[in-house]
Protein backbone atom coordinates (compact mmCIF):
# COMPACT_ATOMS: atom_id res chain seq x y z
CA UNK A 1 0.00 0.00 0.00
CA UNK A 2 3.18 2.50 0.83
CA UNK A 3 5.02 1.27 -2.36
CA UNK A 4 3.05 2.75 -4.51
CA UNK A 5 3.42 6.49 -2.77
CA UNK A 6 7.13 5.86 -2.50
CA UNK A 7 7.72 7.17 -6.22
CA UNK A 8 8.71 10.94 -5.65
CA UNK A 9 6.22 12.87 -7.14
CA UNK A 10 5.92 16.25 -7.67
CA UNK A 11 4.53 19.80 -8.42
CA UNK A 12 5.93 22.66 -10.22
CA UNK A 13 4.99 26.11 -8.35
CA UNK A 14 3.61 27.09 -11.92
CA UNK A 15 1.25 24.00 -12.14
CA UNK A 16 0.18 24.74 -8.35
CA UNK A 17 -0.37 27.78 -9.00
CA UNK A 18 -2.30 27.33 -11.89
CA UNK A 19 -4.54 25.00 -10.04
CA UNK A 20 -5.70 26.09 -7.09
CA UNK A 21 -7.82 29.10 -7.70
CA UNK A 22 -10.75 26.56 -9.41
CA UNK A 23 -10.24 23.80 -6.92
CA UNK A 24 -10.75 26.55 -4.09
CA UNK A 25 -14.07 27.87 -5.79
CA UNK A 26 -14.95 24.06 -5.75
CA UNK A 27 -14.44 23.32 -2.47
CA UNK A 28 -16.62 26.63 -1.18
CA UNK A 29 -19.40 25.84 -3.29
CA UNK A 30 -19.65 22.28 -2.46
CA UNK A 31 -19.17 23.61 1.28
CA UNK A 32 -22.61 25.80 0.50
CA UNK A 33 -24.25 22.89 -0.82
CA UNK A 34 -23.12 20.84 2.30
CA UNK A 35 -24.94 22.85 4.60
CA UNK A 36 -28.58 22.20 3.27
CA UNK A 37 -27.88 18.49 3.11
CA UNK A 38 -28.57 15.93 5.44
CA UNK A 39 -25.10 14.61 5.53
CA UNK A 40 -21.74 15.30 7.62
CA UNK A 41 -18.09 15.41 6.47
CA UNK A 42 -15.21 13.65 8.63
CA UNK A 43 -11.73 14.28 7.06
CA UNK A 44 -9.40 11.93 8.86
CA UNK A 45 -5.31 13.34 8.23
CA UNK A 46 -3.08 10.38 9.69
CA UNK A 47 0.24 9.50 8.32
CA UNK A 48 3.73 9.33 8.83
CA UNK A 49 5.27 11.94 11.91
CA UNK A 50 6.69 15.17 10.25
CA UNK A 51 4.91 14.76 6.72
CA UNK A 52 3.03 17.59 7.32
CA UNK A 53 -0.59 17.03 8.15
CA UNK A 54 -0.39 20.08 10.31
CA UNK A 55 0.49 22.40 7.17
CA UNK A 56 -2.48 20.75 5.49
CA UNK A 57 -4.79 21.27 8.05
CA UNK A 58 -3.84 24.65 7.94
CA UNK A 59 -4.52 25.10 4.45
CA UNK A 60 -7.84 23.34 4.55
CA UNK A 61 -8.66 26.16 6.96
CA UNK A 62 -7.35 29.01 5.02
CA UNK A 63 -8.94 27.62 1.53
CA UNK A 64 -12.46 27.00 3.33
CA UNK A 65 -15.30 28.67 5.08
CA UNK A 66 -14.04 28.35 8.72
CA UNK A 67 -17.10 28.98 10.12
CA UNK A 68 -18.63 25.39 8.77
CA UNK A 69 -15.65 23.37 10.16
CA UNK A 70 -14.68 21.73 13.74
CA UNK A 71 -11.26 20.74 13.95
CA UNK A 72 -9.95 18.79 16.64
CA UNK A 73 -6.04 17.82 17.48
CA UNK A 74 -6.42 14.83 19.69
CA UNK A 75 -3.56 14.30 21.96
CA UNK A 76 -2.97 13.07 25.91
CA UNK A 77 -6.58 11.73 27.52
CA UNK A 78 -7.78 14.90 29.87
CA UNK A 79 -9.01 13.30 33.23
CA UNK A 80 -12.36 13.37 31.82
CA UNK A 81 -12.20 11.07 28.84
CA UNK A 82 -10.00 8.87 30.76
CA UNK A 83 -12.98 8.18 32.44
CA UNK A 84 -15.03 7.22 30.02
CA UNK A 85 -14.96 4.43 27.29
CA UNK A 86 -12.64 4.94 24.59
CA UNK A 87 -14.75 6.41 22.21
CA UNK A 88 -16.60 8.79 23.30
CA UNK A 89 -14.02 11.80 22.88
CA UNK A 90 -14.54 10.66 19.34
CA UNK A 91 -18.50 10.68 19.86
CA UNK A 92 -17.91 13.84 21.13
CA UNK A 93 -16.21 15.55 18.25
CA UNK A 94 -18.64 14.15 15.13
CA UNK A 95 -19.97 17.30 13.63
CA UNK A 96 -23.48 18.35 12.89
CA UNK A 97 -24.55 18.06 9.28
CA UNK A 98 -24.07 20.59 7.02
CA UNK A 99 -20.59 20.63 8.79
CA UNK A 100 -17.55 19.40 8.32
CA UNK A 101 -15.08 17.84 11.09
CA UNK A 102 -11.07 17.93 10.49
CA UNK A 103 -9.83 15.13 13.05
CA UNK A 104 -6.00 15.68 13.56
CA UNK A 105 -5.49 12.27 14.92
CA UNK A 106 -8.15 9.88 15.27
CA UNK A 107 -9.59 6.52 16.59
CA UNK A 108 -6.80 4.85 14.79
CA UNK A 109 -3.66 6.79 16.85
CA UNK A 110 -4.28 4.28 20.08
CA UNK A 111 -4.07 1.22 18.88
CA UNK A 112 -1.13 1.68 16.10
CA UNK A 113 0.80 3.47 18.78
CA UNK A 114 -0.04 0.38 21.31
CA UNK A 115 1.07 -1.90 18.76
CA UNK A 116 4.05 -0.08 17.96
CA UNK A 117 5.35 -0.02 21.08
CA UNK A 118 4.12 -3.85 21.48
CA UNK A 119 1.79 -2.86 24.90
CA UNK A 120 -0.80 -5.03 23.01
CA UNK A 121 -0.56 -8.46 20.84
CA UNK A 122 -1.78 -8.62 16.99
CA UNK A 123 -5.59 -10.49 18.25
CA UNK A 124 -5.99 -7.14 19.91
CA UNK A 125 -5.17 -4.82 17.54
CA UNK A 126 -7.27 -6.78 15.25
CA UNK A 127 -9.96 -6.59 17.39
CA UNK A 128 -9.66 -2.94 17.78
CA UNK A 129 -9.71 -2.92 13.73
CA UNK A 130 -12.96 -4.57 13.70
CA UNK A 131 -14.46 -1.99 16.25
CA UNK A 132 -13.70 1.01 14.18
CA UNK A 133 -14.81 -0.56 10.85
CA UNK A 134 -17.97 -1.62 12.47
CA UNK A 135 -17.90 2.16 13.96
CA UNK A 136 -17.03 3.73 10.33
CA UNK A 137 -19.89 1.53 8.87
CA UNK A 138 -22.58 2.91 11.26
CA UNK A 139 -21.59 6.73 10.59
CA UNK A 140 -21.29 6.08 6.89
CA UNK A 141 -25.08 4.66 6.88
CA UNK A 142 -25.83 7.80 9.13
CA UNK A 143 -25.19 10.41 6.52
CA UNK A 144 -21.49 10.65 7.60
CA UNK A 145 -18.98 10.46 4.79
CA UNK A 146 -15.50 9.44 5.42
CA UNK A 147 -12.48 11.20 3.75
CA UNK A 148 -9.58 9.35 5.42
CA UNK A 149 -5.97 10.75 4.17
CA UNK A 150 -2.73 8.54 4.82
CA UNK A 151 0.21 11.47 4.64
CA UNK A 152 3.32 9.01 3.67
CA UNK A 153 6.78 9.93 3.94
CA UNK A 154 9.93 7.53 3.18
CA UNK A 155 12.52 6.73 5.79
CA UNK A 156 14.96 8.88 4.21
CA UNK A 157 12.55 11.71 3.57
CA UNK A 158 11.42 11.82 7.06
CA UNK A 159 15.09 12.03 7.91
CA UNK A 160 15.53 14.65 6.19
CA UNK A 161 12.43 16.48 6.82
CA UNK A 162 13.51 16.18 11.01
CA UNK A 163 16.86 17.36 9.98
CA UNK A 164 15.22 20.58 8.26
CA UNK A 165 13.14 21.69 10.48
CA UNK A 166 15.95 21.02 13.58
CA UNK A 167 18.45 22.77 11.67
CA UNK A 168 16.03 26.43 11.71
CA UNK A 169 15.74 27.73 14.80
CA UNK A 170 12.04 29.40 13.91
CA UNK A 171 11.05 25.95 12.69
CA UNK A 172 12.65 23.66 15.26
CA UNK A 173 10.17 23.89 18.04
CA UNK A 174 7.76 21.82 15.48
CA UNK A 175 10.16 18.71 16.79
CA UNK A 176 9.17 17.10 19.67
CA UNK A 177 11.18 14.67 21.85
CA UNK A 178 8.11 12.16 20.67
CA UNK A 179 7.76 12.56 17.61
CA UNK A 180 12.07 11.58 17.09
CA UNK A 181 10.74 8.72 19.41
CA UNK A 182 8.59 7.51 17.17
CA UNK A 183 10.96 7.67 14.43
CA UNK A 184 13.49 5.68 15.50
CA UNK A 185 10.35 2.99 15.36
CA UNK A 186 9.95 3.61 11.90
CA UNK A 187 9.79 0.36 10.76
CA UNK A 188 7.62 -0.61 13.74
CA UNK A 189 5.29 2.01 12.65
CA UNK A 190 5.01 1.10 9.27
CA UNK A 191 4.14 -2.12 9.25
CA UNK A 192 1.71 -1.49 11.97
CA UNK A 193 -0.07 0.86 9.70
CA UNK A 194 0.50 -0.68 7.23
CA UNK A 195 -2.07 -3.52 8.32
CA UNK A 196 -4.27 -0.91 10.48
CA UNK A 197 -5.38 0.50 6.46
CA UNK A 198 -5.44 -2.48 4.70
CA UNK A 199 -7.98 -4.04 6.96
CA UNK A 200 -10.27 -0.86 7.33
CA UNK A 201 -9.72 0.96 3.37
CA UNK A 202 -13.53 -0.23 2.64
CA UNK A 203 -16.23 0.77 0.44
CA UNK A 204 -17.63 3.04 2.81
CA UNK A 205 -14.63 4.08 4.11
CA UNK A 206 -11.53 3.86 2.00
CA UNK A 207 -8.25 5.15 2.50
CA UNK A 208 -6.09 7.33 0.51
CA UNK A 209 -2.42 7.17 0.86
CA UNK A 210 -0.60 10.48 -0.55
CA UNK A 211 3.23 10.83 -0.56
CA UNK A 212 4.36 14.18 1.67
CA UNK A 213 7.16 14.49 0.37
CA UNK A 214 6.73 17.30 -2.03
CA UNK A 215 3.68 19.48 -0.02
CA UNK A 216 2.19 20.95 -3.30
CA UNK A 217 1.76 17.54 -4.65
CA UNK A 218 0.64 16.74 -1.11
CA UNK A 219 -2.13 19.34 -0.78
CA UNK A 220 -3.64 20.04 -4.82
CA UNK A 221 -3.56 15.51 -3.81
CA UNK A 222 -5.56 15.76 -0.63
CA UNK A 223 -7.91 18.69 -1.69
CA UNK A 224 -8.88 17.22 -4.80
CA UNK A 225 -9.83 14.18 -2.58
CA UNK A 226 -11.89 15.98 -0.22
CA UNK A 227 -13.49 17.72 -3.06
CA UNK A 228 -14.36 14.81 -4.50
CA UNK A 229 -15.35 12.33 -1.85
CA UNK A 230 -17.81 15.16 -0.82
CA UNK A 231 -19.55 15.94 -4.49
CA UNK A 232 -20.40 12.34 -4.69
CA UNK A 233 -21.76 11.86 -1.59
CA UNK A 234 -23.84 15.13 -2.36
CA UNK A 235 -25.01 13.35 -5.57
CA UNK A 236 -25.79 10.33 -4.12
CA UNK A 237 -27.95 12.11 -1.26
CA UNK A 238 -29.97 13.56 -3.76
CA UNK A 239 -31.48 10.49 -4.63
CA UNK A 240 -34.14 9.35 -3.08
CA UNK A 241 -33.69 6.35 -0.03
CA UNK A 242 -35.28 3.46 1.54
CA UNK A 243 -39.13 4.52 2.77
CA UNK A 244 -39.72 5.21 6.04
CA UNK A 245 -42.26 3.43 6.87
CA UNK A 246 -44.44 2.11 10.34
CA UNK A 247 -43.65 -1.76 10.75
CA UNK A 248 -45.91 -3.81 12.29
CA UNK A 249 -44.15 -7.15 13.23
CA UNK A 250 -44.82 -10.51 13.68
CA UNK A 251 -45.85 -12.46 17.09
CA UNK A 252 -42.77 -14.32 18.41
CA UNK A 253 -43.27 -18.13 18.43
CA UNK A 254 -41.92 -17.38 22.10
CA UNK A 255 -43.54 -14.57 23.70
CA UNK A 256 -41.31 -13.93 26.69
CA UNK A 257 -43.47 -11.09 28.13
CA UNK A 258 -46.54 -13.54 28.31
CA UNK A 259 -44.45 -15.68 30.41
CA UNK A 260 -44.23 -13.29 33.53
CA UNK A 261 -46.06 -14.07 36.25
CA UNK A 262 -48.18 -11.39 36.96
CA UNK A 263 -49.67 -12.16 40.18
CA UNK A 264 -46.76 -11.30 41.93
CA UNK A 265 -47.17 -8.78 44.95
CA UNK A 266 -45.88 -7.75 48.48
CA UNK A 267 -47.73 -6.91 51.20
CA UNK A 268 -47.62 -3.68 52.25
CA UNK A 269 -45.85 -4.89 55.59
CA UNK A 270 -43.37 -6.48 53.33
CA UNK A 271 -42.74 -3.70 50.89
CA UNK A 272 -42.49 -1.02 54.26
CA UNK A 273 -39.67 -3.72 55.78
CA UNK A 274 -37.74 -4.22 52.53
CA UNK A 275 -37.33 -1.08 51.10
CA UNK A 276 -35.30 0.49 53.14
CA UNK A 277 -32.96 -2.61 53.18
CA UNK A 278 -32.34 -2.78 49.74
CA UNK A 279 -31.49 1.28 49.48
CA UNK A 280 -29.32 1.28 52.35
CA UNK A 281 -27.25 -1.66 50.57
CA UNK A 282 -27.77 0.19 46.97
CA UNK A 283 -26.29 2.80 48.98
CA UNK A 284 -23.16 1.28 50.31
CA UNK A 285 -22.38 -0.17 47.16
CA UNK A 286 -22.89 3.40 45.41
CA UNK A 287 -19.87 4.58 47.40
CA UNK A 288 -17.90 1.32 46.59
CA UNK A 289 -18.46 2.00 43.06
CA UNK A 290 -16.61 5.33 43.98
CA UNK A 291 -13.67 3.89 45.12
CA UNK A 292 -13.21 1.34 42.84
CA UNK A 293 -13.36 4.07 39.28
CA UNK A 294 -16.72 2.03 38.22
CA UNK A 295 -19.42 3.71 36.69
CA UNK A 296 -23.69 2.27 36.69
CA UNK A 297 -26.07 2.43 33.90
CA UNK A 298 -29.45 1.64 34.12
CA UNK A 299 -31.85 1.27 31.69
CA UNK A 300 -35.75 1.02 32.04
CA UNK A 301 -37.87 -0.01 29.22
CA UNK A 302 -41.37 -1.14 29.10
CA UNK A 303 -45.29 0.08 28.43
CA UNK A 304 -46.68 3.70 29.05
CA UNK A 305 -47.77 3.23 32.94
CA UNK A 306 -46.02 0.19 33.91
CA UNK A 307 -44.34 2.53 36.74
CA UNK A 308 -40.58 3.11 35.39
CA UNK A 309 -40.72 6.40 37.19
CA UNK A 310 -41.55 5.09 39.97
CA UNK A 311 -39.43 2.86 40.27
CA UNK A 312 -36.74 5.42 39.78
CA UNK A 313 -37.09 7.47 42.11
CA UNK A 314 -37.17 4.52 44.63
CA UNK A 315 -33.57 4.51 43.33
CA UNK A 316 -32.61 7.60 43.59
CA UNK A 317 -33.63 7.78 46.96
CA UNK A 318 -30.85 5.60 47.71
CA UNK A 319 -27.71 7.86 45.82
CA UNK A 320 -26.16 10.84 46.68
CA UNK A 321 -27.48 13.33 44.25
CA UNK A 322 -24.03 14.77 43.29
CA UNK A 323 -23.41 11.25 41.70
CA UNK A 324 -26.38 10.43 39.81
CA UNK A 325 -28.32 11.75 37.23
CA UNK A 326 -31.59 10.73 35.42
CA UNK A 327 -31.61 11.00 31.58
CA UNK A 328 -35.45 11.12 30.32
CA UNK A 329 -35.57 9.95 26.66
CA UNK A 330 -38.24 11.66 24.57
CA UNK A 331 -38.19 12.80 20.63
CA UNK A 332 -34.81 13.97 19.78
CA UNK A 333 -34.10 18.05 19.77
CA UNK A 334 -32.98 19.15 16.63
CA UNK A 335 -29.36 18.45 17.77
CA UNK A 336 -30.04 15.12 18.26
CA UNK A 337 -31.14 14.52 14.78
CA UNK A 338 -28.11 16.70 13.23
CA UNK A 339 -25.54 13.52 14.61
CA UNK A 340 -26.07 9.82 14.15
CA UNK A 341 -28.42 8.14 16.44
CA UNK A 342 -26.28 6.81 19.36
CA UNK A 343 -24.39 9.93 19.59
CA UNK A 344 -26.85 11.67 22.18
CA UNK A 345 -26.82 8.58 24.30
CA UNK A 346 -22.50 8.69 24.29
CA UNK A 347 -22.45 12.39 25.53
CA UNK A 348 -24.19 11.81 28.57
CA UNK A 349 -22.45 8.64 29.78
CA UNK A 350 -21.58 9.04 33.51
CA UNK A 351 -17.95 9.50 34.71
CA UNK A 352 -16.32 6.63 36.82
CA UNK A 353 -18.17 6.85 40.33
CA UNK A 354 -21.41 8.01 38.78
CA UNK A 355 -24.82 6.63 37.95
CA UNK A 356 -26.92 6.92 35.00
CA UNK A 357 -30.41 5.87 35.12
CA UNK A 358 -32.57 6.09 31.49
CA UNK A 359 -36.44 6.24 31.64
CA UNK A 360 -36.25 4.89 27.86
CA UNK A 361 -33.35 4.49 25.91
CA UNK A 362 -31.35 3.69 22.95
CA UNK A 363 -33.66 0.48 22.28
CA UNK A 364 -36.16 3.79 20.69
CA UNK A 365 -34.77 3.01 17.79
CA UNK A 366 -35.67 -0.89 18.03
CA UNK A 367 -39.13 -0.14 19.22
CA UNK A 368 -40.81 3.50 19.05
CA UNK A 369 -38.97 4.43 16.07
CA UNK A 370 -39.43 0.89 14.39
CA UNK A 371 -43.69 1.07 14.49
CA UNK A 372 -44.19 4.69 14.40
CA UNK A 373 -42.41 4.69 10.92
CA UNK A 374 -39.31 7.25 12.32
CA UNK A 375 -36.84 5.46 11.03
CA UNK A 376 -36.36 2.94 7.46
CA UNK A 377 -36.40 -0.86 8.17
CA UNK A 378 -32.40 -0.94 6.84
CA UNK A 379 -31.68 1.64 10.09
CA UNK A 380 -33.67 0.00 12.79
CA UNK A 381 -32.47 -3.80 11.39
CA UNK A 382 -28.64 -2.77 11.94
CA UNK A 383 -29.84 -1.03 15.32
CA UNK A 384 -29.35 -4.33 16.92
CA UNK A 385 -26.10 -4.98 16.59
CA UNK A 386 -24.76 -1.36 16.90
CA UNK A 387 -26.68 -1.83 20.53
CA UNK A 388 -24.90 -4.80 21.26
CA UNK A 389 -21.98 -2.94 20.42
CA UNK A 390 -22.72 -0.07 21.91
CA UNK A 391 -23.16 -2.05 25.07
CA UNK A 392 -20.01 -3.72 24.88
CA UNK A 393 -17.85 -1.04 24.74
CA UNK A 394 -19.52 -0.02 28.08
CA UNK A 395 -18.72 -3.34 29.78
CA UNK A 396 -15.13 -3.72 28.43
CA UNK A 397 -14.65 0.15 29.85
CA UNK A 398 -15.99 -1.50 33.61
CA UNK A 399 -19.63 0.16 33.54
CA UNK A 400 -22.16 -1.95 34.94
CA UNK A 401 -25.14 -2.14 32.76
CA UNK A 402 -28.69 -3.22 33.93
CA UNK A 403 -31.17 -3.57 31.41
CA UNK A 404 -35.16 -3.57 33.15
CA UNK A 405 -37.77 -4.37 31.08
CA UNK A 406 -41.28 -3.47 33.54
CA UNK A 407 -43.93 -5.12 32.44
CA UNK A 408 -47.87 -4.48 33.32
CA UNK A 409 -51.07 -6.49 31.16
CA UNK A 410 -52.45 -4.40 28.98
CA UNK A 411 -56.19 -4.37 31.41
CA UNK A 412 -53.63 -2.91 34.15
CA UNK A 413 -52.54 -0.17 32.15
CA UNK A 414 -56.04 1.03 30.81
CA UNK A 415 -56.92 1.02 34.94
CA UNK A 416 -54.13 3.31 35.34
CA UNK A 417 -54.74 5.43 32.19
CA UNK A 418 -58.59 6.11 33.34
CA UNK A 419 -56.65 6.54 36.79
CA UNK A 420 -54.47 9.34 35.79
CA UNK A 421 -56.92 10.74 33.48
CA UNK A 422 -59.32 11.10 36.17
CA UNK A 423 -56.90 12.48 39.09
CA UNK A 424 -55.98 16.38 38.74
CA UNK A 425 -52.39 16.15 39.65
CA UNK A 426 -52.04 13.15 37.22
CA UNK A 427 -53.37 14.57 34.48
CA UNK A 428 -49.64 15.50 32.86
CA UNK A 429 -48.68 11.98 32.78
CA UNK A 430 -51.42 11.47 30.35
CA UNK A 431 -51.59 12.78 26.63
CA UNK A 432 -53.19 11.82 23.32
CA UNK A 433 -50.16 9.33 22.48
CA UNK A 434 -50.26 7.32 25.27
CA UNK A 435 -53.67 6.68 24.42
CA UNK A 436 -52.84 5.69 20.36
CA UNK A 437 -49.58 3.50 21.46
CA UNK A 438 -52.11 1.58 23.17
CA UNK A 439 -54.21 0.77 19.94
CA UNK A 440 -50.88 -0.74 19.00
CA UNK A 441 -50.34 -2.92 21.94
CA UNK A 442 -49.50 -5.98 20.03
CA UNK A 443 -47.18 -4.77 17.41
CA UNK A 444 -45.45 -2.99 20.53
CA UNK A 445 -45.15 -6.44 22.48
CA UNK A 446 -44.07 -8.28 19.35
CA UNK A 447 -41.33 -5.74 18.63
CA UNK A 448 -40.12 -6.29 22.23
CA UNK A 449 -40.07 -9.93 22.75
CA UNK A 450 -37.53 -9.48 19.24
CA UNK A 451 -35.53 -7.02 20.76
CA UNK A 452 -35.11 -8.88 24.38
CA UNK A 453 -34.22 -11.92 22.19
CA UNK A 454 -31.62 -10.01 20.41
CA UNK A 455 -30.22 -7.99 22.77
CA UNK A 456 -30.27 -9.83 26.08
CA UNK A 457 -26.56 -10.46 26.07
CA UNK A 458 -24.52 -12.53 28.72
CA UNK A 459 -22.59 -8.98 29.71
CA UNK A 460 -25.70 -7.32 29.31
CA UNK A 461 -28.91 -9.30 29.70
CA UNK A 462 -32.35 -7.92 30.30
CA UNK A 463 -34.26 -8.50 33.49
CA UNK A 464 -38.36 -9.08 32.83
CA UNK A 465 -40.03 -7.64 35.85
CA UNK A 466 -43.45 -8.17 36.70
CA UNK A 467 -45.20 -4.20 37.91
CA UNK A 468 -48.38 -5.30 37.74
CA UNK A 469 -47.92 -4.64 41.54
CA UNK A 470 -45.69 -1.61 41.84
CA UNK A 471 -44.49 -2.17 45.33
CA UNK A 472 -43.27 -5.93 44.10
CA UNK A 473 -41.74 -4.07 41.06
CA UNK A 474 -40.19 -1.47 43.02
CA UNK A 475 -38.39 -3.91 45.42
CA UNK A 476 -37.20 -6.29 42.48
CA UNK A 477 -35.70 -3.54 40.63
CA UNK A 478 -33.52 -2.44 44.18
CA UNK A 479 -32.51 -5.93 45.07
CA UNK A 480 -31.58 -6.83 41.23
CA UNK A 481 -28.98 -4.01 41.16
CA UNK A 482 -27.72 -4.47 44.13
CA UNK A 483 -26.86 -8.28 42.99
CA UNK A 484 -25.56 -7.37 39.75
CA UNK A 485 -23.36 -4.06 41.40
CA UNK A 486 -21.85 -6.81 44.00
CA UNK A 487 -20.95 -9.40 41.77
CA UNK A 488 -19.75 -7.03 39.14
CA UNK A 489 -17.20 -5.58 42.10
CA UNK A 490 -16.63 -9.48 43.17
CA UNK A 491 -14.93 -10.19 39.39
Amino acid sequence: MFETAEIGNRLSREEYNRETPALREELLELQTELKESPLRVVIIVGGVEGAGKGDLVNLLLEWMDVRGIDTYAFGELTDEERERPRFWRYWRALPSTGRIGILFGSWYTEPIVDRAFKRIRRPRFDQELQRIDAFEEMLAREGTVLIKLWLHLSRAAQKERHRALLKDPRTRWRVSARELGYAKLYQAFRTVSERALRRTSTEHAPWNVIEATDFRYCSLTATRLIRDGIRVALQRAAQPGPPKEPDRPSPQPVNVLRRIDLSRKLTPEAYEEQLPRYQGRLARLNRELALRKRSLTVVFEGPDAAGKGGAIRRVTSALDARNYRVISVAAPTDEERAHPYLWRFWRHLPRTGQVSLYDRSWYGRVLVERIEGFCSREDWMRGYREINAFEEELVEFGTIVVKFWLHVSSEEQLRRFQERQNTPYKHYKITDEDWRNREKWSAYEAAACEMIERTSTEIAPWTLVSAEDKPWARIEVLKTICDRVERALKS
